[in-house]
């Protein structure tokens, strides 16, 4: 008998049984705190850097296209919701403000944030299918929430918005295919502990 199967059998003596989700539908989470701490600020610091390697300026929306998507797709995608959002929010819009952009930083803190949240909740850490699922989710909230935020928000009109909305969509599918990528390579060589 293993120590799991052993530390269950006596919780389940004492009365401490705690309803747990089947192994297989569980998203992979880091357990210690100290070291969760730690990859919020890697996986942030990341999508900042990646984001600020290539910048190609849109002049009608005063905006830019990146790549750091790919970085908030594989903070989601293996470590789960809560470091995919505080990667994709965080990391996104601190680039946004040690580049120049500060005017986005409060949008792109909301829809890159949600974008991470979004990929990291529809993962499972084990299903391709749910992993493009979640990057073609994570990617359209990230297309509509700029649409919305440069054609409302920031009064841009919706002729200026469209004309960033094919380098968004770039922006989803190159990110999304290195993110996978990544990810499932990293996953084969990754052992996270599991709730």
């Amino acid at each position: 008998m293993s120590h799991e199967d052993m530390t269950q059998t006596q919780e389940i003596s004492e009365g401490k049984v705690e309803e747990r989700p089947p192994q297989s539908a569980q998203q992979p989470r880091v357990r210690s705190k100290p070291l969760k701490i730690a990859l919020l600020g890697v996986m942030a610091a990341l999508v900042t850097v990646s984001t600020m390697l290539v910048q190609i300026p849109n002049p009608p929306t005063r905006g830019y296209i990146n790549f750091g998507d790919a970085l908030i797709f594989v903070s989601a995608l293996i470590f789960g919701r809560t470091i995919g959002a505080f990667a994709g929010g965080v990391g996104s819009a601190l680039a946004d403000i040690l580049s120049g952009y500060s005017y986005f930083a409060p949008f792109t803190l909301v829809i890159k944030g949600v974008e991470g949240l979004l990929a990291g909740m529809i993962s499972n850490g084990k299903s391709w299918r749910r992993d493009i699922l979640a990057v073609v989710v994570g990617g359209a909230e990230m297309i509509v929430g700029y649409f919305l935020a440069e054609t409302f928000a920031l009064g841009y009109g919706v002729l200026a918005a469209l004309t960033e909305v094919p380098g968004n969509v770039s922006q989803i599918l190159v990110g999304g295919l290195v993110g996978l990528l990544v990810a499932v390579a990293v996953r084969r060589r990754l052992i996270l502990e599991r709730w």
